[in-house]
């Protein structure tokens, strides 16, 4: 959700050579219990195109969107909402197990060989493969049986009075899945399935979605939006009134993290959290997020993790891969890369939040 900020009254410090500062608006600073974030910027905010601000709203990829833009002059309302929903439906058509005309599915349920991809299609493969190789397969687009297995992919969840899968299931889930065995010719921009492989875009889909929705706005000359779809979110530019796109970080429950709304201004946002998907077995948790080594849910103890990067895509992946790291390789790994990341763990002495420079170098001066 949107957090509205009033007229400019507090700003981080900046050298004189850089850019006007975004500026923390007075709604927010009066808030004693909020944590105020505002990501670095390497250019000027520009004014928008016009003095008003539309919102559209709806449902695709399982889950629901919005997006809040400044339109351009000559625009209608109607025509930037209907080509949000035939953006999105695009990307079904591409990317969505769970629909069985997509050329994902088709690739899943086909037999062993060698298959050719479009061109859209083998571009989301090859990122999400080369994402892959960048966090050692901690987020990985070739876990769809593990995921089936487990109950998280288009059959459905799994018989409640036998809702864990065997060691030999997993086993067999596990010699078909690993980026690792995934082959292509990139002559023929091919990929080739080597039988019972079933690729799943879950980790990215979102983000991917969220992106090419603003590169679309862009486009339409709505420079100046905020793109939300399953609680991933991207802002680019600022609103009327200089104030960049405010939105509130959304916190595992319990958490021992204030109130934190960020500004987004050409900068993404996505959380991971272990109580969004999940199911409960005699009493422990079985999160959504797998474990590719393990073929099993991710059991480290982290509730939630939240990244910033300038794209949607990468961001929503890195938190899935954060995740699956852990509280200790997560957080060493984040602060190697530079990542903006924030870690919510589940300890003995309850839950606890850690967090990279780089995250904390995006914190209000007076908070940090």
């Amino acid at each position: 959700m949107e957090r509205r900020a009033g007229s400019p009254a507090l700003t981080t410090k900046r050298s004189s050579s850089a850019p006007p500062p975004l500026q923390l608006g007075a709604a927010v600073e009066g808030r004693q219990d909020t944590r105020v974030l505002i990501p670095p910027t390497a250019r000027a905010p520009e004014r928008p195109p016009s003095d008003l601000i539309w919102s559209l709203a709806g449902e695709s990829m399982g889950t629901t969107w919005s997006v809040r833009l400044v339109p351009p002059m000559g625009t209608t309302q109607e025509a930037f909402q209907a080509a949000v929903e035939e953006e999105l439906a695009r990307i079904i058509a591409l990317f969505s197990p769970w629909t069985p005309a997509s050329e994902i599915s088709r690739f899943n349920h086909a037999p062993a060989g060698t298959w050719e991809l479009s061109p859209d299609f083998w571009s989301l493969l090859n990122a999400a493969l080369d994402l892959a190789d960048d966090v050692n397969g901690a987020v990985d687009p070739t876990l769809g049986a593990l995921v089936d297995l487990w109950g998280f992919g288009p059959p459905g969840p799994r018989d409640p009075l036998n809702p864990l899968p065997s060691a030999e299931e997993v086993e067999t889930a596990l010699a078909v899945s690993g980026w690792r065995k995934l082959r292509l010719n990139r002559d023929a921009r091919a990929a080739v399935q080597p039988g019972g492989m079933k690729l799943d875009f879950s980790g990215i889909a979102k983000g991917h979605a969220v992106d090419r929705v603003s590169a679309l706005l862009t486009e339409m000359g709505a420079t100046s939006h905020l793109v939300e779809i399953g609680g991933e979110l991207l802002g680019r530019g600022v609103k009327p009134d200089a104030q960049p796109w405010w939105v509130e970080i959304e916190t595992a429950p319990g958490s021992p993290a204030p109130q934190t709304v960020a500004a987004l201004f050409d900068v993404a946002v996505a959380t991971s959290g272990d109580w969004r998907r999940a199911f409960v077995h005699e009493d422990r948790l079985y999160p959504h997020t797998l474990d590719g080594s393990t073929g099993r849910p991710v059991d480290n103890g982290l509730a939630q993790v939240t990244v910033f990067d300038a794209s949607a895509m990468r961001a929503d992946a890195l938190a899935t891969a954060l995740t699956v790291l852990g509280p200790y390789d997560g957080p060493e790994f984040a602060e190697a890369m530079q990542i903006a990341a924030h870690f919510v763990e589940r300890t003995p002495r309850g839950l606890v939040e850690r967090m990279t420079p780089a995250f904390a170098a995006m914190m209000d001066e007076e908070e940090a």
